[in-house]
């Protein structure tokens, strides 16, 4: 699934570099920009899989199918939400961005198409959450791959005027986009019904909600702030980049190819951070600590053992990698100094990777949200931009402290992991109390010691 997500953004960014390198710096601003609106999603996405896990985990189906339906209702009320407000202050969010003049509307009209397909993307984000932490990974394979293929066809169809096709340049690029989401979360909706997950009789009741709703948000909120502030943060350094003293618009070129290529390396971290979160969730729901941790350690060994050979095998490629992807020598140049840097920090990356997703399954998001916001905040901006405004007064020093910040960010989680009582966040605990605070309500047929009090 991984994979596939790295073919759209990759084959985005060549189509866009064979338009013109200002297009490429347009789609990295933009694509960072969308990961900022989807915040939101992803941060349901993370609850919903800690709670239906655990539910799962702990022999509780019906919840779990209540979980299912909760989550999908809230994630396209905020999909429509944010859309609604990204249109009023479309033009302002830009000047926030410090956007170049030379591809300002070209970075409008993506931002255009963008906010219009959030509702669309929110599903998406939901129900591929919703099939993983049910173990059903191989339909959310089958809706990325849905997603790529349409993707490409129609990047390079409408993009590039391939296959008999009507070229419309950069306007192509972002409607294909569009298509491939839509297409995946149509295909999505439909497997929910076929397996049953989604149907009428298991949407909760009003006072279910407000039971069930305070463990979601527990997970949740800390979840939704780390990744606002994170991409918060991705968006701040897109800014520095921008406003570098010299040759910030090659910069902003690179450094987009550069992450595309980056992520064959770390979009396989979010496989393992996903299968943290769900394997962790059913060992707590079960009861099983030990096992818990054991499986947390294990990930972790084979994650970064893995992708540390992969960065050492990329490594002799580098050049030709980032020349494929951005052939203009100047940009070339950036996306080559980028890689280094950020190859060199895959160890570290990998591990505070699947170390979040260990502890989403845990619902101990409150850690992930404390030091990957800290890492992003109190390290890499400010050496960001004291290192490439100051000191080198280019591009390379904002590399430099992305390497920086995830050394901090991955030596930190790692205490958490060894040192801390991550395990007391699990909903389980909170079930077999019946004076626990906002404890869920035993549902139909569920083994319980206690009395209903739903």
């Amino acid at each position: 699934m991984m994979f596939f997500h790295f073919t759209i953004g990759f084959v985005d960014v060549w189509v866009a570099g064979q338009i013109d390198h200002t297009v490429q710096a347009a789609v990295g601003l933009v694509s960072q920009s969308l990961f900022f609106f989807l915040v939101i999603g992803m941060a349901m996405a993370n609850g919903s899989v800690a709670a239906i896990s655990q539910s799962i985990g702990a022999g509780l189906q019906k919840r779990a199918l209540r979980f299912i339906s909760m989550v999908l209702a809230l994630g396209f009320l905020c999909g429509m939400i944010i859309w609604v407000a990204g249109r009023l202050f479309k033009w302002q969010f830009l000047s926030l961005l410090q956007v170049p003049e030379t591809i300002l509307p070209v970075t409008g009209y993506f931002l255009d198409v963008f906010l219009l397909l959030l509702p669309a993307y929110y599903l998406m984000v939901v129900t591929n959450a919703v099939f993983r932490a049910q173990k059903m990974v191989l339909i959310p394979l089958a809706s990325t791959a849905i997603a790529a293929v349409v993707n490409a066809f129609t990047d390079f169809g409408f993009g590039l005027g391939w296959f008999g096709l009507p070229a419309f340049g950069y306007k192509g690029v972002a409607w294909a986009t569009f298509a491939s989401v839509s297409a995946a979360t149509a295909f999505n909706i439909v497997m929910l019904f076929r397996h049953g997950l989604l149907r009428p009789s298991s949407f909760p009741q009003l006072r279910w909600m407000r039971r069930a709703l305070p463990y979601l948000l527990k997970v949740a909120l800390p979840t939704g702030g780390m990744q606002l502030l994170w991409h918060l943060g991705y968006m701040v350094l897109f800014a520095i980049t921008a406003s570098l003293p010299y040759d910030s618009v090659n910069a902003l070129a690179g450094m987009t190819a550069g992450m595309r290529v980056e992520s064959l390396l770390f979009l396989p971290a979010f496989a393992f951070n996903m299968t943290g979160s769900i394997l962790v969730g059913n060992s707590l729901g079960a009861g099983r600590r030990d096992e818990a941790l054991r499986i947390a350690l294990r990930l972790i060994g084979i994650a970064c053992g893995s992708m540390t050979v992969v960065g050492l095998i990329m490594w002799p490629f580098i050049d030709p990698l980032a020349a494929f992807l951005a052939p203009e020598p100047a940009v070339t140049r950036q996306a080559v100094t980028y890689l280094i840097y950020n190859i060199l920090s895959v160890p570290f990356t990998v591990a505070s990777m699947t170390l979040g997703g260990i502890m989403t399954g845990a619902g101990a998001t409150i850690y992930t949200f404390a030091i990957y916001s800290s890492a992003t905040w109190l390290v890499r901006l400010p050496v960001a931009y004291v290192l490439g405004h100051l000191v080198w007064q280019d591009a390379e020093g904002v590399y430099l402290a992305m390497l920086v910040s995830q050394i901090f960010q991955s030596s930190a989680m790692l205490y958490v992991l060894l040192r801390r009582d991550w395990y007391r966040f699990s909903m389980i605990k909170r079930n077999n109390s019946r004076n626990t605070p906002g404890a869920l309500p035993p549902l139909e047929g569920a083994k319980t010691n206690v009395r209903p009090t739903v």
